[in-house]
């Protein structure tokens, strides 16, 4: 590149002073001998200026081809290279397939899975119920088989009574056989019957805890009442305010699980010394007798509270109906007044009525809509530094929306006008 820059530089020289001298030959007609060796020395120097090109056209060649070379081998490199990443490529996209094809079992399997899951918890929901409904029944039948063992006595009595009224009528009537051919002396003793004396033994049994207190029993305890045209059967006399008071339900500690089905509503649960539930029939044989008056007692985080209905309850054909009227007390009003309050259970539902027990967890009153109010709800014990829970929990919410979280409830019937009452 230099040689070609050089010979360029000097052939113009070599022309102009080529040119010069011809016009000063012609200016001043110089000798011919003279002009040849000119024209000699300045084709020498073109030669050599020539040979000098070609010297470096020759380098630049040989360079060029280096650099050529160079060029293709690192084309044969990069095309090298080109084809590993080619296969590499080709590779990878094998295995996002695989990948793809290995997420695609993944999913399936990930839904088979969930699926299982799903069954199981279906199965595992249906279980429990199952188990809850069996305890529930072999709670109903050792309450049965309990009542059958406390009515065994009676029954024996019964007997012996039937038999004594045989043996009665056999003495009676071979007393008149023998009797008949003799004049017979007036009767000075009264006649007495032992069917009678045993409506005077069931008669004892008194019909309600007013009548136990005015028999005398000024204390509270169990005891067996015998309401009219009813089986014997044990409540606890509550004695306050100078009476005494059947309790038909109470709730103090969680220890009684009062989620039970409609048999056990109907015919009671629980331990007449802690928590139960007399049962709706027993309430029923009770008020059916006379006018009574309704006391719940309410006890919270903070304060107690009481109030006092005058009522009326139905019979289970009416899924034993309950009407309210307020008389007194200091509890909040949640109860809604003059209104037909029917039974229900998670397991019985009252017609054209909602399934409160099933959301509140626990047999109740209920109206066209499920209120906030259920003294049989899941007893919720307060945790540390928090307040209790209160939702599906016992609470009891005022018409003024304040909702009550309740500890202890209390629910007791007495005869409106006890003094009467026998």
């Amino acid at each position: 590149m230099y040689t070609i820059k050089l010979f360029l530089f000097i052939a113009p020289l070599v022309i102009s002073s080529r040119t010069d001298q011809d016009y000063t030959s012609l200016d001043s007609i110089s000798p011919e001998p003279k002009s040849r060796f000119a024209m000699l020395d300045d084709v020498k120097i073109l030669a050599n200026g020539l040979l000098q090109l070609g010297h470096g056209l020759k380098d630049f060649v040989h360079k060029t081809k280096g650099q050529i070379n160079d060029i293709f081998q690192k084309l044969n490199i990069f095309d090298q290279s080109f084809y590993d990443l080619s296969l590499q490529t080709n590779e990878i996209k094998e295995e996002e397939k695989e990948l793809r094809r290995a997420t695609s079992k993944l999913q399936v399997k990930n839904e088979e899975v969930k699926n299982m899951s799903l069954e199981l918890d279906s199965k595992l929901e249906s279980l429990l119920e199952e188990k809850i409904l069996l305890q529930q029944k072999v709670r109903y039948l050792e309450d049965q088989l309990t009542n059958l063992i406390k009515n065994q006595p009676q029954i024996q009595e019964h007997r012996e009574v039937t038999s004594l009224k045989l043996r009665r009528t056999g003495i009676k009537e071979s007393t008149e056989n023998s009797l008949s051919s003799k004049p017979r002396a007036p009767r000075t003793t009264p006649s007495f019957h032992l069917n009678e004396t045993k409506n005077v033994e069931h008669d004892d049994i008194p019909a309600d805890c007013t009548i136990i207190y005015n028999q005398g029993k000024h204390t509270s305890g169990i005891y067996s009442i015998r309401p009219s045209n009813s089986q014997v059967f044990n409540v606890y006399c509550d004695v306050k305010s100078g009476s005494s008071w059947t309790l038909i339900q109470h709730r103090i500690d969680g220890s009684q699980n009062f989620n039970e089905t409609w048999e056990n509503y109907k015919y009671g649960f629980g331990r007449l010394d802690g928590e139960f539930w007399l049962g709706l029939e027993k309430i029923y044989s009770i008020v059916k007798q006379s006018n009574y008056i309704l006391r719940i007692e309410l006890e919270d985080w903070k304060d107690k509270y009481y109030t006092e209905y005058s009522f009326h309850l139905g019979d289970h054909e009416t899924n034993y109906t309950l009407h309210l009227a307020e008389i007194s007390g200091n509890g909040p009003k949640a109860f809604p007044e003059h209104k037909d309050l029917m039974f229900s259970t998670w397991d019985h539902k009252a017609k054209g009525h909602f399934n409160c027990p099933e959301s509140n967890s626990g047999g109740w009153w209920c109206h066209d809509v499920c209120g906030e109010n259920n003294l049989n709800g899941k007893y919720n014990k307060p945790r540390a530094k928090a307040k209790p829970e209160r939702k599906g929990g016992i609470c009891w919410k005022s018409q003024d929306g304040r909702l009550y979280s309740i500890k202890a409830t209390k629910m007791l019937i007495h005869p409106s006008d006890s003094e009467n009452y026998e």
